[in-house]
């Protein structure tokens, strides 16, 4: 067997005392254990070591370690540390554990027919695999167990053959060979089994070998043949129940299209009907597991046969009432979720016109429907009598119930699409009516008798708003003076506050009703709870942002209820009121603007001066932090528009300026707490992107703040505003002075250089923040002033520490930093980016000769770079963006990115892959390249993607540390 480097000796008892170890308490010795399991696995001494553990009298749990161990062996070394040779010695060996293990433990048995499947899939010459394992394994019972798990996991592990180093056409073919060949077979294997007695006939295992199957035989074929009345026949069985649940569940969803399989639905529908009385039955012995496995057959049937729902709804309207009833005779609420698909598919079928006479025929059933909803909605009464505590205690309970609300929620909105929102707002109104007759006399202070019943309505109202129209003119009008005469009662008050703030586009068209709703608003943040106050915060901010035209005539008494109340909010509803008052005052008068604003923020940077003075602590400074958002957020909402002419004084600026010097003073004093940095830069940020050119008589100042924060500080935040001044002010807007850009270029210049300096003294994994925001902002740059970036003399070092950063393994930083890889290299591309297409041709083509000669001097380092990073140390998410810079190598340099890319596959360390392995890889890359086609140069993309998956499945990290692919630390001198 081949070797990798330096092995490592693993005997059988030291890997059982390595796996004794993992169970003590010690985690030093755990952790030690852990590292050298790991490595052994990853050894060559792993294959012998397994085996002999297999065949020895060891504890199962440590045999199931040997067995999965030897599924990773086959999986990822086969190919690499197997000659072909001994490729049928380790079948023999394979089929002997399996006769070994046939009579269990079945996780090992398990385990081993995954370890014989992978092994048959990679086995190329092994045409014979079905009757090779079947005469190997024997007739016996014991023997049958585990021929049945073989076949079970064979197209499973099939489907997941891209794990394994075959080649797509490789891959392709076995799947022929092991499955669509073989599926004749295995049918005719399966019914003889069958058939052998009636135990066989309602083995579990047999149904789950079914289901496996059901991907490769046609469905049709199952239901001509005798396996169908033993699949329905098993569900007579409650030991076998489950297993034909879920078999008959996969085959009416490998029937969803209709027009290809009228017969075999025609077939399966009256089986699938006829288990209807087995409902009721269900659920009167409580037999909640059963229950969930039918009503998902019901539910899969409805989803996969939709479309002949709409079409037939007469011959199929039993299979919607059995899914109704389903639902209907749910007391617990363990099934009804399985349904809402269901509904929704329906749903998106019935509001076609083709389908309008099936909307019309099952009108009845999403009325009843949203009966049996509103009543699952309702609250449990709580056992205990506990009002505070309806659930007793549990709080997952309570956490689910909530989050189930809300998906009952969104089937009230498919209803509402079916039925008509007047019809469902109709029953909400009788729902309250009812209640209202029946309890409102006996509800005082102290109590409100069945609240749930009228809480429930309440839910359902707020869940239905995106659906209702602003004119909505018949049921709204009746319910919104109801809504405000609520009871006193916590849970009803809370209910009542987010239907109002659900309603306020509604009640800003209907502006008779906005008084006594904002009163009732108002007057919540007086109540003792917090939960009310928050929801009050919440509700005020949509009625001021809906409603703001008509609050203006309020805004002074506004400002002193907001400065009254601001001080007594949590932090989240300061920020959702101050939103919502902010909006109001950006609506008024222009020449009212500067006023208000003072009105209103003054107060706010009062406070913040005295928290600033009060901060003596982290806690202390924290809330500075925080206060910080309230001002950003009048920063943000209050803008003129439209802008004033040029010349004029902008009144919201005219503010900021006034303010700005405090905030400087802020953050100079606390220069070396992030929080308070970040704050301020995101205010100051806001404040450019908000503003625009406005803000040109703030800009010099503001850009000496940020080089001294960055100098002093170090923090990314001052890059996040340098980003922001350099895309408002770049050379393609308009109305901005030649002299004004210029200067923001130098700026960014010097910015970007301090940052390389930076770099060069620490190194990427230090500040990796820094390393985001920095190339965040040269992107900036790169886009927005590409003549100036790409010819200055830092341009080629900001690059080259580009390939530096590429060592990380943080998905945020590596993903900008690719992200300006891949721009750069765009300029070097055939066609320039498209947003400076305003370039003459000489410029681009200068342009693309200063990035190509680039290329040609860090491209091997870069290829090298990234290779490693996709085999090796990057998140998942940034491969597409690795593959995607090399992609864009390949079709500026096609010759040298081969040979980049060749020499670079060749230093991986020994024994991790092999000549024949590269050199495959190789032959594709080139005759892709040599067909002189986008298509197939695309596809180099999906090679390289295909072969560092594989690398890095088999190695998750190097064993013997990169070796030759190690990075490098980038140097600076500048």
């Amino acid at each position: 067997m081949a070797t990798n480097g330096a092995q490592q000796a693993f005997a059988p008892e030291e890997v059982l005392q390595a796996m004794l170890t993992m169970r003590g308490g010690d985690s030093d010795k755990k952790k030690k254990a852990h590292e050298y399991l790991e490595s052994f696995q990853k050894s060559t001494g792993a294959w012998p070591t397994t085996i002999a553990i297999l065949q020895s009298d060891a504890e199962p749990d440590v045999k199931l370690f040997a067995a999965t161990t030897l599924r990773g062996k086959i999986t990822y070394d086969l190919s690499t540390q197997v000659p072909p040779e001994e490729l049928l010695a380790v079948r023999t060996q394979l089929l002997a554990l399996l006769k070994r293990f046939a009579p269990g433990p079945k996780p090992i048995r398990v385990q081993l027919c995954v370890c014989l499947a992978i092994l048959a899939i990679q086995i190329k010459e092994w045409k014979d695999v079905l009757p090779v394992v079947v005469s190997a394994l024997g007739n016996d019972v014991e023997s049958h167990a585990c021929i049945l798990d073989f076949l079970r996991v064979l197209p499973e592990e099939v489907t997941e053959g891209r794990k394994i180093t075959l080649t797509e056409e490789e891959l392709t073919q076995r799947t022929t060979e092991l499955l669509g060949d073989n599926a004749p077979q295995v049918v005719q294997l399966l019914m003889n089994y069958a058939h052998s007695s009636p135990a066989a006939a309602t083995n579990p295992q047999l149904l789950e070998c079914i289901t496996s199957w059901l991907r490769e035989v046609p469905v049709s074929e199952i239901v001509k043949s005798p396996l169908l009345h033993i699949i329905f026949n098993a569900l007579e069985s409650d030991a076998s129940f489950q297993a034909a649940a879920d078999c008959v569940s996969t085959m009416v969803r490998e029937t969803r299209e209709v027009d290809d399989n009228v017969e075999t639905i025609q077939a399966l529908l009256p089986r699938v009907l006829a288990l209807q009385p087995k409902i009721q039955k269900m659920v009167d012995e409580e037999d909640v597991e059963s229950y969930k496995s039918l009503t998902r057959v019901l539910a899969d049937a409805g989803v996969s046969w939709v479309v002949a729902i709409a079409r037939e709804t007469t011959h199929f309207r039993p299979l919607v009432d059995a899914i109704l009833e389903c639902a209907a005779r749910d007391k617990d609420r363990e099934v009804i979720e399985y349904t809402f698909e269901f509904w929704y598919e329906l749903k998106q079928y019935l509001v076609l016109e083709r389908y309008i006479q099936a909307r019309m025929e099952l009108l009845d059933v999403y009325s009843k429907l949203v009966d049996i909803l509103l009543k699952h909605l309702e609250y449990p009464e709580s056992e205990s009598g506990n009002e505070k505590d309806l659930f007793d205690g549990d709080r997952e309970a309570e956490e689910k119930f909530r989050e189930f609300r809300h998906h009952m929620g969104d089937t009230l909105k498919d209803c509402c699409e079916v039925m008509g929102v007047t019809e469902c707002l109709t029953k909400v109104l009788d729902a309250i009516k009812i209640w209202m007759q029946k309890y409102a006399s006996m509800a005082n202070g102290a109590s409100v008798p069945h609240w749930q019943q009228l809480e429930a309505p309440l839910f359902s109202m707020r869940a239905m708003g995106r659906m209702v129209d602003k004119d909505e003119s018949i049921v709204l009008p009746q319910l919104m003076p109801l809504l405000v005469q609520m009871p006193t009662h916590e849970k009803l008050r809370f209910a009542t506050i987010m239907v109002l703030g659900r309603y306020t586009e509604w009640t800003a068209a209907h502006p008779e009703f906005l008084s006594p709703q904002f009163n009732y608003i108002v007057t919540s943040f007086d109540t003792g709870s917090k939960e009310i106050v928050r929801a009050a915060a919440m509700a005020m901010k949509f009625f001021c942002t809906d409603c703001k035209h008509l609050l203006s005539e309020q805004v002074v008494q506004l400002q002193q209820f907001y400065d009254q109340i601001l001080d007594k909010l949590p932090e989240v509803s300061q920020e959702e009121i101050t939103e919502g008052v902010a909006n109001v005052v950006s609506v008024q008068p222009k020449d009212e603007i500067y006023k208000l604003l003072k009105l209103f923020c003054d107060p706010l940077v009062q406070r913040l001066m005295a928290k600033a003075n009060n901060a003596t602590d982290d806690d202390g400074k924290l809330a500075v932090a925080d206060h910080l958002q309230l001002i950003t957020i009048f920063v943000q909402s209050v803008v003129v528009l439209p802008p004033v002419e040029a010349g004029q004084e902008d009144p919201a600026v005219k503010y900021w300026q006034e303010v700005f010097p405090i905030l400087a003073k802020i953050l100079e004093s606390f220069i070396s707490f992030a929080p308070i940095c970040e704050r301020v830069c995101r205010c100051w940020r806001l404040t450019v992107i908000s503003h625009r050119g406005a803000m040109a008589p703030i800009l010099p100042e503001m850009a000496n703040k940020l080089a001294s924060g960055f100098a002093a500080s170090r923090q990314g935040c001052f890059l996040w505003v340098t980003g922001a001044i350099l895309r408002e002010f770049s050379d393609d807007r308009e109305h901005v002075d030649q002299a004004m850009t210029e200067h923001i270029y130098v700026f960014f210049e010097a910015q970007a250089t301090n940052v390389l300096r930076f770099l060069s003294e620490l190194s990427p994994q230090e500040l990796p923040d820094v390393t985001e925001d920095f190339f965040r902002l040269v992107v900036d740059g790169l886009l927005y002033y590409p003549q100036r970036f790409i010819h200055s003399p830092i341009f080629p070092t900001v690059f080259e520490a580009a390939i530096s950063v590429l060592v990380l393994e943080q998905r945020e930083p590596l993903s900008a930093t690719l992200h300006y890889i891949r721009d750069v290299l765009s300029w070097g591309a055939r066609y320039s980016p498209a947003s400076y297409e305003h370039l003459s041709t000489s410029d681009t083509e200068e342009l693309r000769r200063t990035v190509k000669q680039l290329i040609l001097t860090q491209g091997e380092m870069l290829v090298k770079r990234v290779l490693a990073g996709m085999m090796i140390t990057f998140p998942r998410d940034c491969f597409a963006d690795g593959s995607g810079a090399l992609l864009t190598l390949f079709e500026i340099f096609p010759d040298q990115t081969v040979s980049w890319v060749d020499q670079t596959l060749r230093l991986l360390p020994p024994g991790t892959v092999t000549a024949a392995e590269v050199d495959r890889v190789m032959t594709k890359i080139k005759d892709k390249l040599g067909a002189d086609d986008t298509g197939d140069i695309r596809q180099i993309r999906s090679i390289l993607q295909d072969f560092t998956n594989t690398y890095r499945r088999r190695y998750v990290a190097p064993r013997d540390g990169l070796g030759q692919l190690e990075g490098s630390r980038f140097r600076f001198v500048g």
